[in-house]
């Protein structure tokens, strides 16, 4: 087939997005929307995601708001069968998330189950629910989100590293399992992106300095800023649509040269 202006467009698809509510889940819903997907927008902030569906009615898509705890394994079955009893998924974007700071010593158990229930447990809980489900209707795409923590060691990020790291993992041997019934996983491993998460964080731990830290973690990446989250939805609507029809298995650094250009 011959390249054309339409070759990354998913008309005719249709995609859950986890964390779909805000940041680089926002912007990959309106940008699938945008490149005909239909949406199934989950978050823990049912307002969150309705907002975002009403972003996509405006512009003429579809989507429903949908309230889900992805780190509860029996709402989350629950959410996906009654997604699958009306209609077929195609695309899974596993990117429901949190953060925390800390290193090994100053991460307290607590926190250590958190990060792991949410960012692991929660990934595996929508794979668990859904994969089955592609694999009997021919195939379909699984997209995570990682970090460029998961494969770079970074100062005071011991848990999140952690759960990025088995993102990766989990990455390949989905990738591996379920290659032969035409189910490709791949993983996108940002550096830091602009979203709300970041200015609230400068404004809780930095307040007064917002716009100093701001500059120094831009700095971070050697491409001399952060990343957009249309940016990283970009990628995400490629690796979701058949012009990736070839890719699978593989782990994406999108991060201003983050990994590779230091020193």
């Amino acid at each position: 087939m011959s390249a054309s202006a339409n070759s990354f467009r998913l008309d005719g698809k249709t995609a859950v997005v986890t964390g779909g509510g805000s940041g680089i889940g926002r912007a990959i819903a309106l940008k699938f929307a945008a490149n005909g997907a239909s949406l199934h927008i989950l978050d823990v902030n049912l307002q969150d995601a309705q907002s975002v569906a009403d972003e996509i009615h405006k512009s003429g898509g579809q989507a429903s708001a949908i309230a889900c705890d992805v780190s509860n394994q029996a709402q989350t079955v629950e959410v996906f069968q009654n997604l699958f009893a009306g209609a077929r998924v195609d695309i899974l974007v596993n990117n429901a998330g949190i953060s925390q700071i800390g290193n090994v010593e100053s991460t307290s158990e607590s926190d250590f189950d958190r990060i792991l229930r949410v960012n692991v447990k929660g990934y595996y809980n929508c794979i668990h629910a859904c994969v089955g489900h592609l694999k009997a209707n021919g195939g379909g795409v699984i997209l995570n989100m990682a970090s460029v923590a998961g494969s770079a060691g970074l100062h005071d990020r011991f848990g999140y590293s952690t759960s990025k790291g088995a993102v990766i993992a989990m990455t390949y041997s989905v990738a591996c399992d379920y290659v032969g019934h035409n189910v490709r996983c791949n993983c996108i491993s940002p550096a830091r992106v602009h979203t709300p998460f970041v200015d609230g964080y400068l404004h809780k731990n930095y307040p007064g300095r917002e716009k100093e830290m701001f500059e120094k973690l831009s700095q971070t990446q050697p491409i001399g800023r952060m990343g957009q989250p249309d940016e990283i939805a970009s990628l995400a609507l490629f690796l979701c649509s058949d012009a990736a029809a070839f890719i699978t298995g593989v782990d994406y650094p999108i991060d201003g040269g983050f990994l590779n250009l230091h020193g």
